[in-house]
């Protein structure tokens, strides 16, 4: 999105929520019972992990509240959230509302008796019409709603140029199978296939944990994905080590990733996207979140969305698993069941605030009444539409997972791709990081 676009609808975002926020209810696509006056002059403490522009956008959207109802937001930024909620909750002083980066962490809170019920907080009914039943289930622990999805990211997404797709004649793989076919069409051309990073740093694996992920969902299914996420069976297990062996195809066949081994430890995620757009093109294919649409847009302003950029899902192993998706998210959830938290919560994920954030640029819903118009550009839309619309969503494993499980994973992934003799080696010693860690 342009500046002067983003500038428009900051102007004029808060004066149409603010008449949004008023309404209680009445039809069927409105929020569950907007909020009042009854709770002028109260404050809601929010916590969570947003900064910069995610936190700006969202002190954009809440305004309207605050001017509609005469509450105030009060936030509180945290790079570690769950370490913040635990000092909170510990000394008997739980915000009224947090935002919360995964399931794993809205799991333990409610374990724990931290958290409030939303069906004690929203209308279920409007959120069920209102929210794909996926969705619902990633807040959902024992058959009790906690959290809802407010902010919704797809980690199954490979990023292209379509002129150069076309120009080549190839079209967009539907399947894992043809996604290898591609890569070897495009070798054969003298072109290089992939553009995959997993820099320096800490936590630099994630990117390639996120490829591996998705290769377990879309082969092995969710239920085998989601023992595996719990520990319940090794990572030796048969279908979750072969997702290891097709990321290892992608990673290390001669001639597949741009700069090798070498570029996929030294490039970053934001610089992982731009050889596919250089002219000439230097990858053809990034496998990558959907935030990449950010990178691409920041270093390419000129390309026509649809036209000189694009994505397509991350093709499944199985074709029946077609729509599985693994993705990130931000769910909203009550500590401390208020007035003006069920107020503000009941605002937040409700249509008029959704497509306000949609409006600001950078922002997927997976709120069903929000239209497609509202989106930008035609592939902010079809990455909207992709997440309603998929019959299987499980957050990203390594979100899921303790800790401890993650960071090994992180640290593994680039080991394995120097030496990829050691997959079974790290495969073990995951199974016994996981198992200590349950």
């Amino acid at each position: 999105m342009t500046l002067r676009r983003t500038t428009q609808l900051v102007v004029g975002l808060v004066i149409g929520l603010v008449a949004a926020a008023g309404c209680t209810g009445g039809g069927t696509d409105a929020p569950t019972a907007g909020p009042s006056t009854a709770v002028a002059g109260e404050q809601v403490d929010v916590v969570g992990l947003w900064s910069g522009p995610e936190r700006d956008a969202f002190a954009t959207v809440t305004s309207a509240w605050e001017q509609d109802t005469g509450a105030v937001v009060s936030w509180q930024g945290s790079q570690d959230v769950a370490r913040g909620l635990a000092t909170r909750i510990d000394a008997g002083d739980p915000p009224d509302v947090a935002v919360l980066p995964n399931p794993g962490l809205l799991r333990e809170l409610a374990a724990q008796g931290a958290l409030v019920p939303l069906d004690e907080v929203l209308d279920a009914d409007q959120v069920a019409r209102d929210y794909p039943a996926a969705w619902l289930d990633l807040g959902t622990v024992d058959g009790e709603l906690y959290g809802v999805v407010v902010k919704a990211t797809s980690k199954a997404t490979i990023w292209y140029a379509p002129q150069v797709l076309e120009a080549a004649r190839a079209t967009v793989p539907v399947t894992w199978d043809d996604l290898l076919a591609l890569a070897d069409a495009t070798v054969a051309d003298g072109r290089t296939p992939f553009s995959l990073v997993a820099p320096r740093g800490p936590g630099s694996g994630w990117a390639l944990t996120d490829v591996v992920a998705q290769l377990v969902l879309g082969a092995c299914g969710p239920d085998v994905y989601d023992r595996w996420v719990a520990a319940e069976i090794p990572w030796t297990d048969p279908c979750v080590r072969d997702a290891f062996v097709r990321f290892l195809a992608l990673a290390r066949t001669p001639g597949y990733v741009l700069g090798g081994v070498d570029g996929i430890l030294t490039t970053s995620d934001a610089e992982g996207v731009v050889p596919v757009y250089t002219d000439p093109q230097a990858a053809s294919l990034y496998p990558m979140a959907s935030f990449a649409e950010g990178f691409v847009t920041a270093a390419f302003p000129d390309l026509e969305p649809g036209v000189g950029y694009d994505f397509f899902p991350f093709p499944p192993v199985d074709p029946a698993l077609a729509g599985a998706t693994t993705v990130g998210g931000d769910l909203v959830v009550v500590l401390d069941d208020t007035p003006a938290a069920r107020s503000f919560v009941t605002f937040l994920v409700g249509a008029p605030a959704q497509e306000a954030w949609v409006g600001l640029g950078g922002y997927t819903s997976v709120n069903r009444q929000v239209p497609p118009d509202a989106y930008d550009d035609p592939v902010s839309r079809a990455l909207a539409e992709d997440l309603t619309g998929a019959d299987v969503v499980r957050f990203g494993a390594g979100d899921l997972m303790p800790a401890a499980v993650q960071r090994a994973w992180w640290e593994g992934m680039r080991a394995l791709v120097q030496d990829p003799s050691g997959l079974d080696a790290l495969l073990a010693a995951l199974t016994a990081t996981a198992a200590a860690a349950r």
